[in-house]
């Protein structure tokens, strides 16, 4: 079974995240890093409360909620989490939504939480890793530290939907952003039609 790091870090847009999430959880087994500032956003966003008084009660509710024991949740403030270790073995790495201030550490190098010093073993061992950038717009900074990652090989798959599936809801465009997000890395799913 294929295993990946998925992260969800203090951006606008987790309700994307949990959709890439659920879909990949139908192939692979899954350690996922949430940061501090994200359970207030999927409160709000996605009317999903994980909040909970200890790592294990967290990581309960997200079986809970998404169904699976196939789900490992990490702290952010984990650093001898088993991903922050290039010998544990992953398939890659998302960052869905990924804030500026998680990109900006990705790609300088700077690593003050589980999500950045994971993404930063990916690099370093050479595995597919994907930021999926908060909303627009995007500074030039925002756009340099993009240009830098997507030098080093990372995929940027910023959440923009494209109208030729003929979306009618939210539910579509959602499902079609998050679809090529999957299909970035190579992921088999049946989320949107495709072009013909």
């Amino acid at each position: 079974m294929m295993r990946y790091i998925f992260a969800i870090s203090g951006a606008s847009g987790p309700i994307i995240g949990i959709r890439v999430l659920r879909e990949l959880l139908r192939s692979a087994e899954v350690y996922l890093i949430v940061s501090s500032q994200s359970f207030s956003i999927i409160r709000e966003e996605a009317g999903i409360d994980w909040q909970a008084g200890s790592d294990a009660a967290v990581e309960k509710k997200i079986r809970a909620f998404l169904g699976t024991k196939k789900v490992f949740y990490c702290n952010e403030n984990d650093m001898a989490a088993p991903v922050s270790s290039g010998s544990f073995k992953t398939d890659g790495m998302f960052i869905v939504p990924c804030s500026m201030k998680t990109l900006s550490g990705v790609a300088n190098g700077y690593t003050e939480n589980l999500i950045q010093r994971a993404a930063d073993v990916t690099l370093k061992e050479g595995r597919p890793l994907l930021l999926c950038p908060r909303e627009m717009p995007f500074s030039a900074i925002h756009l340099e530290n993009m240009l830098k990652l997507a030098r080093l090989g990372v995929k940027i798959a910023p959440p923009i939907p494209g109208f030729y599936h003929a979306p009618v809801s939210v539910e579509d465009m959602i499902d079609f952003i998050s679809g090529k997000i999957l299909d970035s890395m190579g992921i088999q799913h049946s989320l949107y039609r495709r072009w013909k």
